[in-house]
């Protein structure tokens, strides 16, 4: 059968499920062939040659001049991921970002960050899997070895520490932590420097 290029995003926009064996896949298996490789370029150059950026812009199909990515990174879909103004994302992020991930404006991401926005089905897990999109809202700040899970949205100003697991959305000026990450306080929006 013959499907129209894109196919396969419209399904993981919907959520799924994508079957690895359908010929609809060959266009995402393409796709995290030519992610992981450019990642692979990205992190055999040093840290201090800026030259591993033309790799992660090449990744993400636009400028960086407004993004800060270190090094080592991993990243499986660059076409899924979208980056707002001044985006700070540290040294072994892992961006499992075919269900789609959006940075907004002011984010700041510590080492060891993992983002998830794939899951496998219960019965099918080898071949059908399922999507929800993360999306981490302005000036967030997600603390080291911090992870993700799929369909979760971070709030404006949330600050989610070190360590703890998001299965649910944070709200806005909250501080989250633990496993599964829960609201300890909240922070004051007046003090916060727009």
């Amino acid at each position: 059968m013959n499907y129209e290029k894109g196919y396969v995003y419209s399904l993981m926009e919907q959520g799924g499920p994508t079957d690895v064996c359908e010929g609809y896949f060959k266009e995402a298996a393409d796709e995290m062939l030519r992610a992981r490789t450019l990642c692979a370029k990205a992190n055999a150059v040093l840290p201090d040659d800026p030259s591993y950026i033309q790799y992660l812009e090449e990744l993400f199909g636009k400028s960086l001049k407004d993004v800060r990515i270190l090094t080592p990174f991993i990243c499986d879909f660059g076409n899924r991921v979208k980056f707002g103004k001044n985006v700070f994302i540290n040294h072994s992020a892992i961006l499992s970002s075919s269900g789609g991930i959006e940075f907004e404006d002011g984010v700041m991401i510590a080492p060891g960050v993992r983002i998830a926005t794939i899951n496998h089905d219960m019965n099918e897990r080898h071949t059908i899997y399922t999507y929800g999109k993360v999306t981490i809202k302005e000036n967030a700040w997600i603390g080291m070895n911090v992870t993700i899970c799929p369909g979760v949205t971070i709030g404006k100003y949330a600050v989610v520490g070190a360590g703890a697991v998001v299965t649910k959305d944070i709200p806005d000026y909250a501080v989250v932590g633990g496993v599964p990450a829960k609201i300890i306080r909240y922070q004051d929006p007046d003090k916060q420097k727009e």
